[in-house]
């Protein structure tokens, strides 16, 4: 376990997903799922898009947050408590049946300092055999006003 709590990543790579069919529509929606549980302000939603052992990259500096505990305390401190007037869009770039790339934006004022921040960034996600996301990367770019 690191310092911060979380343990160190080991990439799973080779997954398939072969108990459903999954396809440009199954991201898509998977994604619009994401963006509900950003805009809605619900850790829990965000959490169950992930699977148990999933790997969380915010950034590719920092270390991940391992499993669904950490990510819902990721989202609860983020999402739910410091962010309000919260808006997400997303377009599938592509998709695999394993592997989806997506680009997204989103808006939203930071409690309680009231800053509007817009972001724009590009996402991976590595699916498991029930659409469970395993591993989460993202990069964006951030503007504050």
């Amino acid at each position: 376990m690191t310092s911060e709590g979380r343990l160190p990543f080991k990439p799973s790579f080779g997954t398939r997903a072969t108990d459903v069919t999954a396809t440009h529509h199954s991201f898509d929606r998977w994604l619009q799922r994401y963006g509900d549980a950003w805009t809605e302000g619900d850790p829990a939603a965000a959490a169950q898009l992930f699977s148990p052992e999933a790997a969380y990259f915010e950034t590719p500096f920092d270390p991940p947050m391992i499993g669904t505990a950490a990510i819902l305390r990721y989202w609860a401190e983020g999402a739910k408590s410091a962010q309000t007037q919260v808006t997400f869009g997303g377009t599938v770039i592509s998709f695999d049946g394993t592997t989806g790339f997506a680009q997204w934006h989103a808006r939203f004022r930071r409690v309680p300092s009231h800053v509007l921040v817009e972001l724009d960034g590009v996402l991976r996600a590595t699916f498991d055999d029930k659409m469970r996301c395993v591993e989460f990367r993202e990069w964006w770019h951030r503007r504050e006003s």
